[in-house]
């Protein structure tokens, strides 16, 4: 099978990690018999310096012709002081928005050879963290209207936070469908108590689940939500929230797993072509060095094939590896155990190393 990929390096740490999971890619096609092309597109800071925009056109059509997506990451102080409509997560929102994916699906989920890494106590980990926070994407107060004017000699910000019916029924969908692949078990987060926005939200999910009868389906406010997450994650199955919470609470999440450089995401819509990205940032200041930990962005190569091309056998080796090296002690810097014992019975490795001790550990089932 022959897929063709847009692959967007990006800024900072994302050519280096990017790298590594085409490695891995290219490792994994050869095994199974595939053939993955890649288009590599400029979007971000590098956009900007090359183009004069985060995003240009031409780039965005290279993404919506591919087969998916695959971002290292965008962003970095360099590009701070160019005006908000020229920022690089800019081109990211468009891009968002001209691939129509509409679903942030971003798991939770602690290894176990990294348990010791979570800042939650042992007893709190012990009962376990696999969830998966699906997130609303492209409408919500992120797509609404942004304005600053002077009123009563002051100045004056507004941000307008809005959701029709049919954005909210789509990403409730896509809630229960996760679940039902799951544990049966969705969580509707929200903040009825005081946003109109929330009180649709929260109305249409309940007419939702009647179609769902094998699904349970509870509602949690957004700030209970989070304090939730920290004293007993194990409740969670399948979290679904509009874009500024499950912003705020997926990267909430990802902490309690002990490393931003594990967690991998896609972005869905309304066909096959996805976005994959891991969810950490550019890391400006480790850029080049070979110490950025490129596990989130293999993660997230998985996760496009089994999402995106139904090779659920190929994600599945990829994981594998993983799991392996992880068992025989290989550490990147972000991941190594603080305490000096642990860390002596580990090795530390860096960026290209580790991709390459993926690619060695590749094995059929």
């Amino acid at each position: 099978m022959n897929k063709n990929i847009a692959i967007i390096p990006g800024d900072g740490i994302g050519p280096e990690i990017i790298n590594e999971a085409i490695k891995v890619l290219d490792a994994v096609g050869k095994m199974y018999g595939h053939t993955f092309t890649y288009t590599e597109v400029d979007m971000g800071g590098i956009a900007i310096d090359k183009w004069g925009d985060p995003l240009p056109q031409e780039m965005l059509d290279k993404c919506v012709a591919s087969d998916s997506v695959l971002l290292g990451a965008v962003g970095g102080e360099k590009w701070n002081i160019v005006p908000g409509h020229m920022r690089p997560e800019k081109g990211l929102l468009r891009l968002r928005a001209g691939m129509g994916v509409y679903s942030n699906n971003r798991p939770a989920k602690i290894w176990p050879q990294l348990a010791s890494a979570s800042p939650l106590r042992k007893s709190i980990v012990d009962k376990g963290i696999d969830f998966i926070i699906v997130r609303e994407l492209i409408g919500g107060i992120y797509f609404g209207e942004h304005k600053t004017f002077e009123e009563n000699g002051e100045q004056k910000a507004v941000d307008v936070l809005q959701y029709t019916e049919s954005e909210i029924e789509r990403i409730g969908r896509i809630g229960f469908e996760t679940a039902l692949k799951r544990n049966k078990k969705l969580c509707s987060v929200e903040k009825s108590n005081v946003l109109d926005s929330s009180r649709l939200w929260k109305s249409i999910m309940i007419k939702l689940a009647s179609e769902y009868p094998e699904v349970t389906l509870t509602h949690m406010l957004v700030d209970n939500c989070a304090m939730q997450i920290v004293k007993d994650p194990s409740q969670f199955d399948v979290i679904v929230t509009e874009n500024m919470f499950g912003d705020i609470l997926s990267d909430e999440a990802s902490m309690i797993t002990g490393s931003i450089g594990m967690i991998p995401s896609s972005s869905l819509g309304g066909t096959s072509c996805g976005l994959y990205e891991p969810i950490h940032g550019s890391a400006p200041d480790i850029a080049g060095k070979n110490i950025a930990n490129p596990i989130g962005t293999i993660l997230s190569a998985a996760m496009m094939l089994r999402f995106s091309f139904d090779m659920a056998e190929e994600a599945d080796c990829i994981e594998r590896a993983i799991s392996v090296i992880l068992d025989k002690g290989y550490r990147t810097a972000d991941i190594l155990p603080a305490d000096e014992n642990e860390a002596l019975a580990c090795t530390k490795i860096g960026c290209s190393q580790c991709g390459d001790l993926i690619v060695e550990n590749l094995r059929k089932e």
